[in-house]
Formats: structure tokens, sequence, C-alpha cells
């Protein structure tokens, strides 16, 4: 083959008026093949775009020989001109010149075939489901956010903080983590009280895999001002349901000098601006998901952008649900941790608009949150999102050492020196939140699982790839 520089199959038809009546190359995997005795269609596709480009093999030029192991799913290199195509479908084709084979695919073994696929099949093959449409599409769209959070920071100033994955300290004081240790776990070492002598493992002490980063963010906020925080993070729990996983991606941004009002207006522009910035680099594939998925997706991303979101006290929100005359599954009453029903009802049906729902109880909170001065509640904040519930939770930290002792007393925790040492010395006032980056992966695509909106999901009883 002539050394001709090659060219992505979006590059060609985003900018298709430059390359008509030039020779260029192609690489990538055929979706479909089709034809008669004359001509042969290939549909090929590079993963730059949702579209495919179609390659014509004229068979005056080549031969059955050469053809045969162009199935679906074989990938090829393609060199021929790209000319004004005469077909429905496409409005530019290559006209093949010249041929190579990549790699085959036995057309009968290949799982990915054109008949439909569900996602549940799909998840039994997460190695092969970045290739079909649905999936290619939803990882576009989720680079595309990746890159809207680090702009979006980035732009205002904030500095990127790298937290540590590996940790001594549980952030939310659930217990539900991932424990990392080296002890032999068929010979653990045991001290007299019969309990494991972590002393003897790596750390010299009992160590688990993060469940966030935000105490550790705290740190940076308290020297540098503004960071956020993008990494995974990792829960134990035993859930199986279409809004959890044990592994996942948290965004979360920690202000020094910002009160629970900053807080929410930030909230609100940071989530606003990533859904943008979808709607315009991800059109393509937006439409794609809306057209075989969620025909509102489009129309539900825009309400978002459109509308100022509701800002509504705990309080005022349990008198709504309990005056509603709605039969939830669970009970409302003043001190319940609601569940997504219960959110969704505010927003989807009350209100119509996304809400910012504050002022929590304090005990169904975590220590850290600022206690209002009722003594009651505090100053909490979760973002509400149609379909989704809660898509974002945060609050102004508790920047009082007294306050907080007390609180870390409370509940027993150990080891937080180090946490007091921020308001021990220079303490100011400071506020944060978390975004759980595929919860809004999820909300984007349209997708009803999130399983679904990362490559691959590791969930209870599953840890393949």
């Amino acid at each position: 083959m002539k050394k001709i520089r090659r060219t992505t199959i979006a590059e060609l038809l985003g900018n298709a008026e430059k390359y008509v009546g030039t020779e260029v190359d192609v690489k990538g995997w055929v979706r479909t093949r089709r034809g008669n005795k004359h001509v042969q269609f290939v549909a090929l596709n590079d993963g730059t775009t949702i579209k495919t480009l179609q390659i014509v093999f004229d068979l005056e030029k080549f031969s059955d020989e050469q053809l045969k192991a162009v199935t679906t799913g074989s990938s090829i290199h393609v060199q021929g001109e790209l000319v004004a195509s005469q077909g429905k479908g496409q409005s530019v084709e290559v006209q093949a010149a010249e041929l190579e084979v990549y790699g085959t695919a036995n057309p009968e073994k290949f799982p990915l075939q054109k008949k439909g696929h569900s996602l549940e099949f799909l998840r039994e093959i997460a190695h092969l489901r970045p290739r079909t449409n649905y999936f290619s599409s939803v990882l576009r769209i989720r680079h595309a956010l990746a890159y809207a959070v680090h702009k979006f920071f980035n732009d205002k100033g904030f500095y990127y903080f790298h937290t540590p994955l590996i940790t001594a300290s549980d952030c939310e004081g659930a217990g539900a983590m991932f424990q990392v240790t080296t002890l032999n776990l068929e010979d653990l070492p045991k001290g007299e009280d019969g309990k494991v002598d972590y002393s003897a493992d790596f750390f010299g002490k009992q160590a688990s895999l993060t469940v966030s980063g935000q105490l550790e963010g705290e740190l940076g906020a308290t020297a540098l001002g503004c960071i956020y925080t993008f990494g995974p993070t990792f829960r134990a729990e035993n859930s199986n349901t279409p809004r959890h996983l044990s592994e996942f991606w948290m965004i979360e941004p920690e202000m020094a000098f910002y009160e629970i009002e900053d807080n929410m207006d930030l909230a609100e522009e940071f989530i606003k601006y990533c859904i943008s910035y979808a709607l315009e680099h991800c059109a393509d594939d937006i439409a794609f998901l809306a057209e075989h998925f969620d025909k509102e997706l489009p129309e539900r991303l825009k309400f978002v952008i459109e509308n100022d979101f509701v800002r509504l006290p705990y309080t005022e929100g349990i008198k709504i649900l309990e005056q509603s005359g709605k039969k939830f599954e669970f009970p409302v009453y003043w001190g319940v941790d609601l569940a997504s029903e219960h959110e969704r009802y505010l927003v989807e049906e009350h209100f119509k608009k996304p809400v910012i729902l504050t002022d929590y109880p304090k005990e169904i909170k975590a220590f850290y949150m600022k206690l209002n001065e009722d003594g009651k509640t505090v100053r909490a904040m979760d973002v509400l999102f149609p379909k989704i519930g809660e898509i974002i939770g945060g609050s102004q930290r508790e920047e009082s050492l007294e306050k907080l002792e007390k609180r870390v007393n409370e509940l027993g925790l150990t080891g937080m020196d180090w946490y007091l040492d921020t308001r021990r010395f220079g303490t100011v006032p400071h506020s944060g939140f978390g975004l759980g980056f595929e919860r809004l992966v999820l909300f984007v695509t349209g997708m009803q699982n999130i399983r679904d909106v990362i490559p691959f999901p590791r969930y209870p009883n599953n840890c393949e790839y």
C-alpha cells in the first residue's frame, strides 16, 4: 500500500467537502457487508463516531478470495478515493483501491451480529460490548463529561488534587469498606486477645480502599483554597440495584471560605456546564441513544439546563410529601432518610424542576457537616434530579473544633487527629460536595442501569476482566 496518512471516519464525515475527490486511508472494524455479484458494500466504523463510512468494493478489482475475510467484526485497512455517494443513507463513500485485512472474525462465532442484543447479554461479554453502537456512544459521552469536569474546574481556578486510594480512615462511618492486606488469610497472626494483629501487616495497621477523597480534599482546600478530586472510590455494600456499583468514580470539590449558599451555586453551575458540554459535543451519540432508548432524553437534558433549581429545606420537603396523598413504598416522617421515590416525587411531580434539598436532620448525615443554630439540623445539600434522585450530596463543613470534637466523640470515631488539626490551626468556613460520576453519565445517556455506563462494572459476585 502507498504511504498515505490515515484519516479518521469522524474527520472524513465532518469535513467531507475537504476530502471529496482525494485518495484517503481508513482503518476500522466491519459492521456489516452486503451486495451482489458486481459490487460489495461494507459499513466501516473506527470508534471515532457513531456513524459508519461506506466502503465500495468493485468485484472487477477484488476477487471473492480477497473479500472472504471481510466479515462482521473483522478489522481492515482500505485506501481509495472519497466520492459523493449515489445511494441513500450516506453522503460520501470510499471507492476501494487497496485492501489489507488486519484481523478476521469468524462469522459463526463472533457474538456481535447485526441482530439486536439485550443489555443483560452484553454485560456478560463486557470485553466486546464497547464495539456496539450503544456502548461506543456511552463511552464517548463518558469521555466528554470527564473532560468537561476538568475544564470546568480548571477554568474556575481550582487545583486538581490527588487523594489516596488506600486509607486507614472511613469517611462515611459506614464500615462497608474493602480491606487491603498482605497477610496470609489462611494463617492470620493473632494477638493475646484473639484478634488479628495488624502490626504484622504491610502498613502496620488495618487499611482499606477509600470510600471518598473528601477528608483529604479538605486538607488541600485549607492550603490551596479551592481543589477538586476525581478518582475511583469503593463501597463494599451488598447492593444489587440499578443505581449502585462497588467501584465507581467520584468528583469531590472542596472550597475554603465557601458557605452553603456558595456551595449550592457552584453545584448548580457545575452540573449545568457538564450537561451543556455533552449536548454540544456529543449530539450524534445523544440522538442515537434517544432514538433507541429514551426519546425524551434531549428535552430532559435541556430542561435541567434551562431551569433554576428549587432550593427547599428538608422540613418543608417532608410536609409536601406527607400532604401529597401519594402512597409511597417507604413511610415519610421527619427524620427519615429520603428514598429515591420521595426525591423523584419532589422533582418530577411536585416542582417539575431539579431540587436542592437542604438542612437535613443531623442524625442521618455525616459527622463533619456544620450544625445549624437549631441544634437538630445540619447545613447539608442534596441535588435531586429527574429519573435519578440524588445526584450530588454535599454540605458546609463544621469549622468549629469544639463542635467537631463533640460529634467525633459521640460517634466513637478514632484516628481523626490529623483531620481535627485543620480546625486547630487556622480553621475557616469551608464547603464541598460529591458527585458520583456514573450517575451523571447515567443521566446524560438515558441508560437505565448504572452497570451500563462504566466499561467494566464491579458489583456483588462480579469481578470479571
